[in-house]
């Protein structure tokens, strides 16, 4: 039996605007969930997870990366703006950008796939292109044609150049719900609330299994189902997909990662006496936990 491990990896963190974070949620409420700063943003992580199953390292998320030019980086609050932290945290892991094999793109939001381009001191020094040379890179039909045809609503949210470099890899997969990898233990839901055509990556341990939740649950105060983000597409929409992905999921054997929350990596979910979902059990960190 192969052994399959799953790891939480951070990478770079950002700060954005809590309002615009809790949506419809009033500041009284989520300032005591997660305490702003002068200017009202809150830390985020940009967090990735990897699984290491039979040769492969594959990695859910790149992070939002080290690209930004300095007065975007202060702009968007981002922590150690000169230094790449995912691909630091990677060596911390054991392992070099080089190593990983696969790489799953819930969306294509530069705060989730920014991590694919070198830093911006980097870049200035006349580095082109992308990171991870011998991934193949997953990423939704339909979110890969949004990143093409942005609405206005959400172009600034994307990297103009990303889906140029991913057809030109020769190593993009266009992925769409159903659609199963590795032996069938990686298979796809798709969200449409937050940006359309999101991926949900779902991997199938022997135990347990483990969820992406990208945007649609970034953390753990977003678990609760009214909770949701000013950046979504259709709120009402997350909270029906929310809903469904909890009903369908066997609670007691799912990890959900969560990408965004600043105090823990993961968590399983489970209905409180009221109904509502909520984390039920903790995880500050995974280190290579068998699943």
């Amino acid at each position: 039996m192969d052994q399959i491990l799953l790891s939480s990896i951070e990478g770079n963190t950002q700060k954005l605007d809590g309002g615009a974070m809790f949506g419809n949620a009033p500041k009284a409420m989520w300032q005591n969930w997660i305490e702003p700063d002068d200017l009202g943003r809150i830390p985020l992580n940009c967090r990735c997870f990897l699984v290491e199953y039979k040769d492969r390292k594959i990695l859910f998320e790149t992070g939002v990366g080290a690209f930004f030019e300095p007065k975007l980086a202060e702009r968007y609050g981002i922590q150690n703006s000169d230094t790449h932290m995912l691909l630091e945290s990677l060596k911390n892991h054991g392992l070099n950008h080089t190593e990983i094999t696969d790489i799953v793109l819930s969306h294509l939001h530069f705060d989730h796939a920014g991590g694919l381009f070198p830093s911006f001191t980097e870049i200035q020094n006349g580095k082109e292109g992308i990171l991870f040379p011998k991934a193949q890179f997953y990423v939704g039909e339909e979110a890969f044609l949004r990143n093409k045809k942005p609405h206005p609503r959400d172009r600034a949210s994307f990297l103009p150049n990303l889906p140029q470099l991913l057809e030109e890899s020769n190593r993009l997969t266009l992925v769409k719900e159903g659609d199963e990898f590795f032996d069938s233990r990686l298979s796809f839901r798709v969200s449409h609330g937050h940006t359309p055509g999101q991926l949900l990556g779902v991997f199938r341990g022997d135990k347990e299994q483990m969820i992406f939740c990208g945007d649609l649950v970034p953390g753990s105060h977003w678990v609760h189902v009214p909770i949701t983000m000013g950046y979504d597409r259709f709120a009402e929409q997350v909270i029906d997909e929310k809903q469904l992905l909890y009903q369908e999921m066997n609670l007691e054997k799912t990890i959900f990662c969560f990408t965004h929350d600043p105090f823990m990596s993961a968590g399983k979910i489970s209905p409180n006496e009221k109904n509502r979902y909520q984390v039920s059990e903790e995880f500050k960190r995974l280190d290579r936990r068998p699943i």
